[in-house]
């Protein structure tokens, strides 16, 4: 649990409105939704649903019109103790890859004696032990989006936010970019994830949410019981208990693209 035994996430009555001209347009709720840490949460629905504002309101890169949002136990702030991936990766094009991270690792708070070998540890983690002297344009998307990710977790964060991160990447890409992240919740971190992507949502979540239009709300709230370790990825997205969640989120999404 968070702070004073809260999830690590506390939404509660959240709205929120953007401004259109002279209009109010509301973009999301009212909505709540609690996040536990362990939990690889993914949020899924049509596009203009509010999922990236909800995400935006998690990170505290924006405040709800109405409500609240509680990331570990206090007013969230962007980059305290959460990490953020974006659809693009952003990396600094200056830099080496070795040279992205180590940034992030300075900004952390890392004494620059540690920022090496802490640098040569992320870059293992998500497979680029062998490039960090290479420059950020010398690599594949699929690599930058890796960098970006090691990047996030240089302070090592309780939560890590990753908003469609994978969209621009090809299919063969993304789905070995999904067998890596679906780990990144373990040792009490939490993971919010935005996608359009039904097979993504129901292959990395262990938990996942439906927003229905705009303005978003939940309208399914899904556990993902199949198991994260002890089976390969194919098996996975082969099994029956597979095809049954998709198809239950599927089904979910689809009826909200149904006119009334």
């Amino acid at each position: 649990m968070g702070a004073g035994g809260e999830p690590l996430v506390v939404v509660a009555g959240v709205e929120h409105r953007y401004r259109s001209g002279r209009a109010e347009v509301p973009a999301l709720g009212p909505l709540d939704l609690d996040v536990e840490p362990g939990e690889f949460v993914v949020v899924v629905g049509p596009s203009g649903s509010g999922k990236s504002t909800l995400l935006r309101l998690v990170g505290g890169f924006e405040r709800p019109a109405v409500g609240s949002v509680r990331v570990l136990g206090g007013t969230p702030v962007p980059g305290r103790d959460v990490g953020t991936v974006f659809q693009q990766p952003r990396l600094f094009p200056w830099q080496t890859v070795g040279g992205n991270v180590g940034t992030a690792l300075r900004w952390a708070g890392v004494p620059r004696a540690q920022r090496p070998e802490r640098t040569r540890r992320l870059l293992g983690q998500v497979g680029l032990a062998e490039l960090g002297a290479r420059r950020t344009w010398e690599i594949s998307g699929g690599q930058q989006q890796r960098v970006a990710i090691a990047r996030a977790l240089a302070a090592r964060p309780r939560l890590l936010l990753m908003d469609e991160p994978f969209a621009a990447l090809d299919a063969l890409t993304r789905e070995r970019l999904q067998e890596d992240v679906r780990a990144l919740a373990e040792g009490g971190r939490a993971v919010v994830f935005v996608t359009h992507s039904v097979d993504e949502a129901v292959f990395l979540a262990s938990r996942v949410v439906v927003l229905s239009d705009r303005p978003g709300r939940v309208v399914l709230d899904l556990p993902v019981p199949l198991p994260r370790a002890g089976v390969s990825a194919d098996e996975l997205r082969g099994s029956a208990e597979f095809a049954a969640l998709r198809g239950e989120v599927a089904g979910t999404v689809r009826a909200l693209s149904v006119p009334g």
